[in-house]
């Protein structure tokens, strides 16, 4: 037992000598002038946008970091730093695929540095470049949308300078995205133009180091056009009448009446404006589930259709500036589209689509959009009508909790619908 102890007193010193050495490598000595030794090179790989380098750090006891230092061609520097501890550093930001000089340099805790090592490095194409390369421009209805990937997920800015006559009068805009997923798309809407009126897309992509490609003209395009259909001839059926052996959802749940989806008034605080399944959409019996529940429109006539504005269950409170469920639980997040064939007798799947949550807004921006509704096109890859049909069909597939996995949809506030009518 006594030579247990006698070691766990040896090991307890010997870690309080190591915890006191790296104390006294991180306390600053204020009359330390002495730099560090130079940093040896061993190797670098090219990043995209950036390199990479391994190397030998000197024996200074007080080495703190390893810096690397890029001045770029418009005279800003940047710094970037690595501990100690490891071996290797990232450098991005180059502009491009030319040769640049990297300082590296060993700093120690005073903030000595030693001599520069200057490394020539080239990267590979960096990220910024390449999102500008795969943009995709497309015209939609009274819109027109931009697509592009960033494989590498970094920061970008996609700058879209669109010109247009309206009325007669010259008009120029710019739209600025902020993005860094792996696939992108985004929208620049109401743009109520005929389709004789081309709208010229000018794109440049930024990246958060500063550098910005040349513009890239994408030519002119010409916008869809189309108009809201009336709904005062629409008629639905009763819940869990089939149409083509589907049956209408049940949405007078408690508050909810599956009218109100189809009466341009959508629910804003407490006027109560909603369907509501009650956990049973399906036909209304409990034993049936809710989810996925259909809403089936007889549109009343002959219609192609072009997109469709869905708007959720508010229940935000009176003063209309909370979120409230907007973008959660009880509302649809994934729903799919149909429309009935006259000539197969069945109905044909349009496509489908799921709403994104917002991301970093305020509560008043949530209710901004939200009371906007969620715009989707019936073929959102390539905006065109459908062919004509007299009956729409939206199926509720998912709510939005848990990653649109949970069958927790039991409201809608309003559908409304675009397209023309059919000769």
């Amino acid at each position: 037992m006594i030579k247990l102890n006698l070691q766990y007193i040896a090991f307890s010193l010997l870690m309080l000598f190591v915890a006191c050495k790296e104390i006294e490598r991180f306390s600053p000595a204020a009359d330390d002038t002495t730099p560090p030794g130079k940093v040896e090179l061993r190797r670098y790989t090219p990043l995209y946008g950036g390199a990479r380098f391994f190397y030998n750090i000197p024996k200074d006891e007080d080495l703190i970091s390893i810096d690397a230092v890029y001045t770029n061609p418009n005279g800003k520097s940047f710094t970037f730093s690595a501990s100690y501890f490891v071996d290797s550093l990232d450098v991005y930001g180059l502009p491009n695929t030319d040769e640049y000089t990297i300082k590296l340099y060993a700093v120690d805790r005073t903030g000595n540095r030693s001599e520069a090592l200057d490394v020539k490095v080239q990267s590979l194409e960096p990220a910024f470049t390449r999102v500008a390369s795969s943009i995709q421009v497309k015209p939609g209805f009274s819109s027109f949308f931009l697509d592009w990937e960033n494989e590498l997920k970094q920061d970008v800015n996609v700058y879209v300078d669109f010109t247009f006559n309206q009325n007669g009068t010259p008009r120029s805009l710019t739209s600025v995205f902020s993005s860094n997923l792996a696939t992108d798309r985004r929208f620049i809407n109401d743009l109520v133009l005929p389709s004789t009126e081309k709208v010229s897309v000018k794109v440049r992509v930024e990246d958060s180091y500063g550098n910005t490609t040349a513009t890239i003209d994408k030519g002119n395009i010409s916008l869809l056009e189309d108009t809201k259909i009336p709904k005062k001839d629409w008629v639905l059926p009763k819940a869990a009448d089939s149409i083509g052996r589907i049956p209408m959802a049940f949405g007078d749940g408690l508050e909810g009446r599956s009218r109100y989806v189809i009466d341009d008034i959508i629910d804003r605080g407490d006027n109560l404006n909603f369907m509501h399944t009650h956990g049973r959409g399906r036909t209304g019996k409990t034993a049936d589930g809710n989810m996925p529940w259909n809403f089936i429109i007889d549109l009343g006539a002959y219609y192609e259709l072009s997109r469709i504005i869905t708007v959720q269950r508010h229940s935000g409170g009176l003063a209309n500036i909370s979120r409230g469920q907007y973008y959660r639980s009880e509302n649809v997040g994934r729903f799919k589209m149909y429309i009935w064939d006259d000539a197969k007798q069945d109905w044909e799947p349009v496509s489908e689509h799921f709403i994104p949550v917002p991301f970093g807004i305020s509560e008043l921006e949530f209710v901004k959009k939200g009371e906007a509704g969620d715009m989707a096109y019936m073929y959102p890859d390539n905006p065109k009508y459908t062919k004509k049909t007299r009956w729409f069909r939206y199926e509720a597939v998912k709510g939005f909790t848990s990653d649109y996995t949970l069958d927790d949809a039991n409201c809608l506030s309003e559908i409304t619908l675009y397209g023309r009518k059919s000769n």
